[in-house]
């Protein structure tokens, strides 16, 4: 049966992920469906539909099956800036979209939490649900819905994080994923430490699962491919984070900061979900449910973020041009090692809660066997889930390469990304430097309420970290309002 995604992109970060998104999406699926059938796996993804039928009808193509006549991605598009929105509508994915599905307004939300979360989804509560029920009344076997945001300004992380509460409240039994774009330490964005922090507890509270990205960690790894292109070395299939591979800035942004290096950032976190949903699409000897993910890589509810690496690393732009790592077992070395991660973190400085290892192509589960073997005494896992491996394994691998692997990790040295965030939102609100800005919409009281909650996850991943008694389950805070 047929398992449908309804992907929620917000604010501009988000529909710019979501844009490279479709892009890879339907050239991953046109690869490996030459003959143009709308099957099972398209529909994980996009409905098809009678382009006779006048909107909002656009009914299915007599059970759905069949003939693709014209595709529409099961997505729900948000910003409330118009240009990304218009943008894309001017360009080749125009066709994916129908005005019932975007929604968008022209002022943005002046990179204020507050005024994304408690000002424009109060005002559009009623037209964000419209598209939201719609989409999913198009499904016959909702799996889940995935939501793709930033942290840092206001659209994404204050409008988003408040469709993340509307999901919850209702579609409760559908799992909620998020891929929230973290900024980096110098964001440009003054604010951005208070706009990650109050998003951030949302997703503490809301989410189902949570695989964070960087800026950062993003911009080093462009920066390593385009450097490693230009010298020709991109073709040895190595990590990029050994001898003879270039280092980004000390920002983490790609070397110059072109409109490609930056496309390139959004191709790499694009791939991490195309990665993600493969089992859902494709065929494969052991494939994984999202529910599969949340049911073994969260022992505890709030903590739920999930570490993601990728390896072979590469912007989708060069994958054709990639050979594989040097072996299998290189493979799986690569995506262990702290230059793979798309969040800047050491997942060998801490304690490994619940590992997923998603592979693709051309592997087998005796490889999967063999180098987990070899890498276990390398890795300091929880000692009541000593075991702690989740194996998942498509047979269709990315478009390009033979074989790729997608490492999921419930990581306690993710405390170490909160601690930073949090130190960056006190320098800030120990002055209350932009504080009336966001009273505007919000009690005082909320900015209290997000540095306990925060605060209370560091100390969960902490304790669990040195084998202490087990994290307690904490009530949603007071004082910090989510509808």
């Amino acid at each position: 049966m047929p398992r449908e995604l309804i992907t929620v992109q917000v604010g501009q970060c988000g529909n710019q992920i979501g844009c490279r998104f479709w892009e890879l999406a339907l050239r991953e699926h046109a690869a490996y469906n030459p003959s143009g059938v709308y099957d099972d796996a398209l529909s994980s993804f996009f409905r098809n539909v009678d382009q006779r039928q006048q909107p909002p009808l656009n009914l299915p193509v007599g059970n759905g099956m069949g003939a693709i006549q014209n595709l529409k991605a099961r997505a729900v598009v948000v910003d409330m800036e118009e240009g990304v929105i218009q943008h894309m509508l001017k360009g080749p994915l125009s066709q994916l979209f129908d005005s019932q599905q975007l929604l968008y307004d022209v002022s943005g939300a002046g990179n204020n939490w507050a005024h994304g979360h408690h000002g424009y989804g109060p005002q559009y509560r009623e037209a964000l649900l419209g598209r939201l029920q719609a989409a999913a009344e198009a499904a016959d076997s909702l799996q889940g819905f995935l939501l793709l945001h930033s942290l840092g300004g206001g659209t994404g992380s204050g409008l988003g994080t408040y469709l993340l509460g509307l999901l919850e409240d209702e579609f409760p039994e559908v799992f909620r994923f998020s891929a929230p774009v973290f900024p980096s330490e110098d964001d440009h964005v003054v604010t951005s430490p208070y706009n990650a922090a109050l998003a951030a507890t949302c997703l503490v509270e809301s989410a189902s699962c949570v695989l964070p990205v960087e800026n950062q960690a993003l911009g080093a790894i462009a920066g390593r491919l385009e450097a490693a292109t230009a010298k020709g070395t991109a073709a040895a299939g190595s990590s990029l984070g050994g001898p003879g591979a270039a280092k980004a800035g000390s920002s983490g942004k790609p070397a110059g900061g072109n409109a490609a290096a930056w496309d390139a950032m959004n191709g790499i976190a694009a791939n991490l979900l195309l990665h993600l949903t493969s089992s859902v699409r494709f065929e494969g000897t052991l494939n994984t449910d999202l529910n599969d993910i949340t049911m073994n890589l969260v022992p505890f509810p709030r903590m739920h973020f999930l570490l993601p690496s990728l390896a072979p690393l590469a912007a989708p732009k060069d994958m054709a041009q990639l050979a594989a790592p040097r072996n299998v077992d290189q493979l799986f070395s690569d995506a262990f090692s702290r230059e793979s991660q798309l969040l800047a973190a050491d997942p060998r400085s801490a304690t490994c809660l619940a590992t997923a290892l998603m592979m693709r192509g051309r592997l087998s589960l005796s490889d999967a066997q063999r180098n987990i073997a070899r890498l276990r005494p390398s890795l300091k896992m929880a000692h009541w889930n000593t075991e702690g491996f989740k194996l998942g394994l498509c047979s269709q691998p990315p478009v390009g390469l033979p074989y790729s692997l997608l490492c999921l990790s419930n990581n306690c040295c993710i405390a170490d990304t909160f601690s930073a965030l949090m130190a960056r939102f006190d320098k800030l609100y120990k002055r209350k430097i932009f504080v009336h800005h966001y009273t505007e919409y919000m009690e005082a009281s909320g900015f209290e309420a997000a540095a306990e909650c925060l605060n209370g996850l560091i100390a969960d991943y902490r304790q669990a970290d040195g084998a202490g008694p087990a994290p307690v389950t904490r009530m949603r805070p007071r004082g910090l309002s989510f509808l």
